[in-house]
């Protein structure tokens, strides 16, 4: 069992996908089905999407960079495109809004699962005068937190519409998880962060945040390891609160 010990950690930054609910696997879907669409049609018909790309060059990231760094890998080059460009158009903007489609139609049809242990954490937290945020690449992070009831647990939200406002980079640069430390109010020494995927492990790591618990509930463990986790749990079940304080700078 890894334990949180307010006395150290006066703030929890939780990452949104794979680690609160469920909807990595519905992104991973998302993602495979724009991806080997769009590879179907090239002339050299590059092999399918698989588990090993998303985990490589899309998971955690900006939507953009995703596009951009898988399609790199297999020696694609397009251009960044412009917000005005309409979903499915040959850029890396109107790919991503394709993906975006994809993956609201999804959660509109089925709502957003809340994974195990992640409310009974968060709500244990916040009695013990912990504070919360929520900090995803994700533009979609009040629709999923909305679809899964969950969207009063937290005292901050640093998203992919807050990160794009104030032109921060991307996980794995620690800008969205530092921002977040400073709207709570709380040293990034004293706080701790859970994370799925490899980049975001790093973005903690490189943050100088106090604690980064990785959460592989997808990921090879050792992956999160090797990306500076400081311990790795399988579910947010095998981490408990002792204690109790308020967060101080």
């Amino acid at each position: 069992m890894v334990r949180i010990d307010p006395h150290e950690h006066g703030a929890a930054l939780f990452d949104l996908d794979g680690v609160l609910t469920d909807t990595a696997s519905v992104h991973r879907a998302a993602w495979k089905r724009l991806f080997d669409q769009y590879l179907a049609g090239r002339a050299e018909r590059p092999g399918p999407f698989t588990e090993e790309d998303y985990l490589c060059h899309v998971d955690g990231r900006p939507r953009d960079d995703g596009v951009r760094a898988f399609l790199g890998s297999r020696g694609i080059d397009l251009p960044a495109g412009s917000p005005s460009d309409l979903p499915g158009r040959e850029t890396l903007v109107g790919l991503g809004k394709l993906k975006d489609r994809y993956f609201r139609d999804a959660v509109g049809a089925h709502g957003a699962r809340v994974l195990d242990g992640a409310v009974e954490l968060v709500t244990s937290l916040r009695a013990r005068r912990v504070r919360t945020a929520v900090v995803s690449a994700s533009r979609n992070c009040a629709l999923v937190l909305d679809g899964a009831g969950i969207t009063g647990l937290f005292d901050v939200s640093v998203d992919g519409v807050v990160a794009a406002e104030l032109g921060l980079r991307g996980k794995p640069d620690p800008a969205t998880y530092l921002e977040a430390a400073r709207r709570l109010g709380c040293a990034p020494r004293r706080s701790a962060v859970l994370e799925d995927a490899a980049v975001g492990v790093r973005a903690g790591r490189a943050g100088g945040f106090g604690l980064v618990i990785g959460v592989a509930t997808a990921a090879d463990p050792g992956s999160l390891r090797d990306s500076g986790a400081d311990v790795v749990v399988r579910s947010l079940r095998e981490v408990a609160v002792v204690g109790a304080s308020p967060c101080e700078g």
